[in-house]
């Protein structure tokens, strides 16, 4: 009988027939390389769960720092569910290529944004892929698209720490750190501690956590009910020793700005809570990015 002659990875000398064979040895086991984009700063938008409002949160940050002067690209990450479109009234667009590069919609002089919504056939169509195709994807959105040189890149991410937060933290160049974005209550606290460790598992910065749907400001008085609790977010930012960005309440203002495709930060509601806590959770974090 002979033996196998396959070695472990610790002992692979990268020439063995095994790392020619196997995803599991030697080679296959170093991080792919960074991608090639002229970017200072990529920030990741994540949360735990989903329906915390991570996309209006990663919107409304990408405008902020927009409106500080500086270039930024939003790059949509969430690939079954892309949804940044929709919020920022581009969901007719399409992409278009010059030079085999993708071209990113550009939404204002200094923001522009690519999204797999804008490689779709129709609005109601799935995406239907595996692993490695996403990966391919994203790979493709950071260095084959004419970002040009940006000071901010912010992704925003699907729920939870699958591919799509593992494939960009692995090749982003330039990462800053990461936005969690949790509600109040229990059941999404618990699943944003896990994006806490998975984020400092990867020997990334918590940029803060930003505790959203933190109350409902009554359209007729204005008070705030704590209709999902309160101090969650908080709560989990001091635990794990990471900076407390702030409370956004539920507000309908801000549901209808989302559908109408106008970032709630833009409108200027000063004399709403909404619009104040939303206005200073942003300008917090261009803070401490800019820090």
């Amino acid at each position: 009988m002979v033996e196998n002659e396959s070695k472990s990875p610790e002992s692979c000398d990268n020439n063995c027939s095994a790392c020619q064979q196997s995803s599991d040895c030697g080679q296959a086991n170093k991080l792919p390389p960074k991608a090639n984009l002229d970017v200072r700063h990529v920030i990741l938008v994540l949360s735990g769960k989903g329906g915390v409002g991570k996309s209006t949160v990663a919107v409304n940050l990408a405008y902020a720092l927009s409106n500080h002067g500086r270039q930024v690209g939003l790059l949509d990450l969430d690939i079954h569910g892309p949804n940044v479109p929709k919020m920022l009234g581009l969901e007719e667009h399409q992409l278009s290529s010059e030079d085999n590069k993708i071209i990113p919609v550009r939404v204002t002089g200094s923001l522009q944004v690519i999204s797999m919504a804008f490689l779709l056939p129709e609005k109601s169509a799935p995406v239907v892929w595996r692993g490695a195709m996403k990966a391919g994807a994203i790979r493709q959105f950071l260095e084959d698209t004419k970002w040009g040189s940006l000071d901010y890149l912010v992704v925003d991410l699907p729920p939870g720490t699958g591919d799509e937060a593992l494939t960009i933290a692995q090749i982003a160049p330039n990462l800053r750190g990461a936005v969690i974005v949790t509600t109040p209550q229990d059941v999404s606290t618990l699943d944003s501690t896990k994006a806490i460790t998975f984020v400092e598992m990867l020997k990334l910065d918590v940029l803060g956590v930003v505790e959203n749907m933190s109350g409902l400001t009554c359209p007729h008085c204005g008070e705030v009910i704590d209709l999902f609790g309160k101090g969650g977010g908080e709560r989990i930012a001091e635990e794990h020793h990471v900076p407390f960005l702030g409370s956004i309440p539920l507000d309908p203002e801000m549901r209808k700005a989302g559908d109408e495709g106008r970032p709630f930060i833009i409108k200027r509601k000063d004399e709403t809570p909404s619009w104040k806590a939303i206005n200073s959770v942003m300008e917090k974090l261009v803070s401490i990015v800019e820090r």
